[in-house]
């Protein structure tokens, strides 16, 4: 819970640069360096939890168990925020942005664009009847989701045994 917490803070952090990003091309590219920086900073604390809790030894389901509930702690803190942010402090502001960078996508008269003019006015429609809860919920599920997934190259890279070759027989 500790790491998930810290994880959670951290992706709080990283989640100011995402609004920030629809004007501010900078921080796209923050907003992305610190998503990439994520299963790092997971391996980090797998590391630590295999080295300090588990005596240097731990096994791949025990790694991918523990990563997997780091995520979803982190997802649970970090969704708080979203709902927050979302009902509170966006007044519309993502959607709007969402919407004008369509928009100019579909003026930009792009050969090819026409036939899926439609599905992103679509989309642009079913996006403006989204609640803050359901982005909430949608977010929530999509990162304990990646997360799970995340969690399997990470245990398999953090397991390790104990070498039985290298104890002493005395």
């Amino acid at each position: 819970m500790y790491c998930g917490t810290y994880l959670g803070i951290f992706w709080i952090v990283k989640f100011i640069f995402l609004p920030l990003a629809l004007s501010y091309s900078f921080c796209m590219f923050l907003f992305v360096a610190l998503t990439i920086g994520v299963p790092f900073i997971g391996y980090a604390f797998l590391k630590a939890y295999r080295d300090k809790v588990c005596g240097g030894e731990i096994t791949f389901l025990n790694g991918w168990l523990f990563t997997v509930f780091m995520y979803m702690f982190a997802s649970l803190l970090t969704a708080v925020a979203h709902y927050i942010y979302f009902r509170y402090l966006d007044q519309g502001y993502f959607m709007e942005k969402y919407e004008m960078l369509v928009q100019t996508l579909l003026a930009a008269d792009v050969s090819g664009m026409e036939v899926y003019r439609d599905q992103l006015e679509a989309m642009i429609s079913e996006f403006r009847s989204v609640t803050p809860i359901d982005l909430t919920i949608n977010m929530l599920s999509r990162n304990v989701f990646f997360g799970s997934i995340l969690a399997i190259p990470t245990a398999w890279v953090a397991r390790r045994r104990k070498n039985p070759g290298l104890e002493s027989h005395t």
